[in-house]
């Protein structure tokens, strides 16, 4: 389920599939724990958490078929970043099986281990450059009550980010998500899905959809009052709140459907970028700008996690334009993107990894001396270059 070309063969190699590795271990109730093999799936994770009350918090749009290992390889984010935060803070150990067949379980499942280097966070996220994951002891968390979910219209980016900060520092109860996408993208929801507009009048630009965690069955009438006064004050067009599970699930599917949406009705350059979220306005100007001047036309479809600076930019192959010239154009797009990306102080991946496809751009985000560790590092625990080749770096085995 990768997005960024970090599974794939390309100079012949052996192919290692862990799909296999599905087990799940019994949840240990007193440390708040779970043992699961890298192929576990995301979503049978949490339910066998949800049977003892608890919850990996871990969760995005692929939790019913991406699987743990990868998670972790790749240190996915999701759409609750805001409140529990990415994948490594989920962790507690890992089986990893080194280059040379060495295995090594850094961390078991302690809390606290302050023994020298933490081995465990640097194979998180290495897209299995230095090791493979076998398979890991996470850290679960109680379930919370049902949440409230309310997906509000917005008339443009600017509000969205001034609702999010009036969201943060005024919502009467904690803040599980946020996330933003525009009307083309509800367009495209709709068009393969089906879906009816949730407003019934409002044509808004952008939407927020947030969740609050408001600890009961029954949305507390403090949250019922701040979104009146959201409205009130010109925070927000419209506004729909969920009143039952599966309302809340139906208003979650208008997000979580658009990747599924947009690859069903076109043809999507993907990219997955990262800003300080003080940044994200004047970045969001800047590619607007870039948009206007080189790729008039283009139909942008924009979505993500504004509560950690995450935007999902997807650039729709317009109908004329061939494949293979559309994959040349959205090259030069990813070079002219990403020196935006560099000069917002961003990252050219937020949450997708490396892999293939961003290799050549890496330095738009790390330094020459950041890359350097990084060779160093990858040349210590494979010598020989065969864990992933090619993913990341080019750092192959040392001259005969």
């Amino acid at each position: 389920t990768g997005l960024a070309g970090g599974a794939m063969a390309t100079r012949g190699e052996l192919v290692l599939s862990l799909s296999r590795m599905r087990g799940i271990g019994p949840v240990d109730m007193s440390g708040a724990t779970v043992r699961v093999e890298a192929g576990a799936v995301t979503e049978e994770v949490h339910r066998a958490a949800a049977a003892h009350g608890l919850t990996w918090p871990v969760d995005f749009a692929s939790k019913g078929s991406s699987t743990v290992g990868g998670n972790i390889a790749t240190n996915a984010g999701g759409v609750r970043v805001i409140r529990h935060g990415l994948t490594r803070q989920w962790v507690l150990g890992l089986e990893v099986v080194l280059a040379d067949g060495t295995v090594i379980v850094p961390g078991g499942a302690l809390e606290k281990n302050n023994t020298g280097l933490d081995l465990r966070q640097l194979f998180i996220g290495s897209e299995g450059t230095l090791g493979v994951i076998t398979a890991a002891t996470l850290k679960l968390t109680p379930l919370g009550r049902r949440p409230d979910v309310i997906l509000l219209g917005v008339g443009g980016l600017a509000g969205v980010l001034r609702l999010f900060r009036e969201a943060r520092a005024g919502a009467p109860c904690p803040l599980n998500a946020f996330e933003l996408f525009t009307d083309r993208c509800l367009a495209r929801v709709m068009r393969h899905r089906a879906a009816r507009p949730p407003f019934d009048g409002a044509r808004p630009s952008h939407f927020a959809l947030l969740e609050l965690e408001a600890g009961g069955e029954d949305t507390p009438p403090a949250v019922l009052d701040w979104l009146g006064s959201l409205l009130e004050r010109g925070l927000a067009e419209d506004a729909v709140i969920a009143q039952t599970p599966q309302q809340a699930a139906d208003l979650w599917a208008l997000r979580e459907g658009i990747s599924e949406s947009l690859a069903a009705t076109g043809l999507p350059h993907k990219n997955d970028v990262a800003l300080p979220i003080a940044a994200l306005e004047a970045f969001c100007a800047d590619l607007d700008a870039l948009f206007a001047a080189r790729y008039p036309g283009y139909e942008v479809c924009v979505f993500g996690h504004i509560g950690d600076g995450n935007l999902h930019v997807n650039v729709m192959k317009p109908e004329a334009t061939a494949p293979a010239d559309f994959r040349e154009q959205a090259a030069a797009l990813d070079a002219a993107m990403f020196a935006l990306v560099e000069r917002h102080r961003g990252s050219i991946s937020a949450e997708h990894g490396i892999g293939l496809l961003k290799k050549s751009y890496l330095g738009f985000t790390r330094s020459p001396a950041e890359i350097a560790v990084q060779a160093a590092v990858k040349r210590a625990l494979d010598p020989r270059g065969i864990l992933n080749p090619g993913k990341i770096l080019d750092v192959g085995p040392p001259p005969a």
